[in-house]
């Protein structure tokens, strides 16, 4: 079986996919990469299913060697990245030679990068899923001198190349989010929520795969009776309101109950924007309707089911391309020697 070699890694590099849906009652969330989003950005450079895991790369990435010929795409929040020293574009393709060094530096803006791998990552799964789960002790951060197992590449078995691009919209600086107001949000007076929609909120410094903490100035945002809430189940995207009334945005790898205030919950369709949020960045929270958010979803899962469609090709300087051999650069000339063109 070939290997990726996990050369270096930053302090946060995971094995990530889909996640673990369907085991809250057993007290474990769903997990999964904080940005889905990139996920099937990366499937759909390499023509694979966004099932594959792929490799999460939190705020910095790594350096990576492959034993064998390998399709890389890069995607979620552009990093610096090069082989053998020439640069890379990101949210693109790319060939990596075995033997060949890949390096990715810190997030330029963002969060989360991805490095996904033609075939995917074939480590074993764990309750259907391959996924690192951190807070519940499944896998770990990869560490210098870890080899992750490849699998079968049936898009490179079928003659599909690199060098492909796909354009997208900015979801790495903060921004407007939507929520949808839940069960405790009445507790919530009128006069706090609607403070809470007009405050504007930075991502603090408090993060990781669990939650990310919001700083606002002025008065935190206190629910009626909040020390009297039962603990009850929670999902990722829940807005918590701290003791103090700092808001928590919870993430993939939250607990599974939680007995703090909750005054709405990020709508699927804007997680991956909350996720990628960089510290110090704005964030500004709207109520929507159920309507609406259901209306969102929908666009989103057409945007999803259409990125195959919307891959293109990389157009680069030939003087930039140390692959440039590998390419049939003859086919189809027309020989000027020939009476009968057509």
């Amino acid at each position: 079986m070939s290997h990726l070699h996990v050369l270096g890694a930053g302090p946060a590099v995971t094995v990530q996919d889909r996640g673990r849906p369907g085991f809250l009652d057993r007290g474990l969330s769903q997990g999964g990469a904080a940005d889905p989003l990139a996920l099937a950005e990366g499937a759909a450079l390499l023509g694979q299913s966004p099932d594959c895991a792929a490799l999460e790369l939190a705020g910095m990435g790594g350096r990576f060697r492959a034993d064998r010929d390998l399709r890389i795409a890069l995607t979620g929040a552009p990093m610096p990245a090069e082989i053998d020293g020439k640069p890379l574009v990101w949210s693109a393709s790319h060939l990596l030679r075995a033997g060949a060094v890949l390096a990715i530096g810190a997030a330029r803006t963002g969060s989360y990068g991805y490095l996904h791998l033609g075939g995917g990552i074939a480590t074993p799964q764990v309750l259907g899923s391959r996924a690192a789960h951190l807070a519940a002790g499944l896998g770990q951060g990869l560490q210098p001198g870890d080899r992750l197992p490849l699998g079968s590449d049936a898009g490179a078995d079928a003659g599909m190349g690199t060098g492909m691009r796909l354009l997208v919209e900015d979801r790495f600086s903060g921004g407007d989010i939507r929520i949808l107001p839940g069960m405790q949000t009445p507790l919530f007076p009128a006069e706090v929520r609607a403070r809470f929609e007009t405050t504007e909120f930075r991502r603090g410094a408090r993060a990781n795969r669990m939650g990310m903490a919001l700083e606002s100035a002025g008065p935190g945002f206190a629910a009626a009776g909040q020390r009297s809430i039962l603990s009850e189940v929670i999902t990722p995207g829940d807005i918590q309101m701290t003791g103090d009334g700092r808001p928590f945005v919870l993430l993939p790898e939250c607990q599974p109950t939680g007995g703090y205030p909750r005054i709405g919950t990020v709508i699927p369709a804007d997680m991956a924007k909350v996720a990628q949020t960089p510290a110090g960045a704005r964030l500004r929270f709207a109520f929507v309707t159920r309507a609406e958010a259901m209306a969102a979803q929908a666009r989103h899962a057409a945007h999803l089911a259409a990125l195959p469609t919307q891959v293109e090709p990389l157009l680069r300087d030939p003087h930039m391309m140390h692959d440039l051999l590998s390419y049939q650069l003859i086919g189809g000339v027309i020989s000027a020697t020939e009476e009968d063109v057509p």
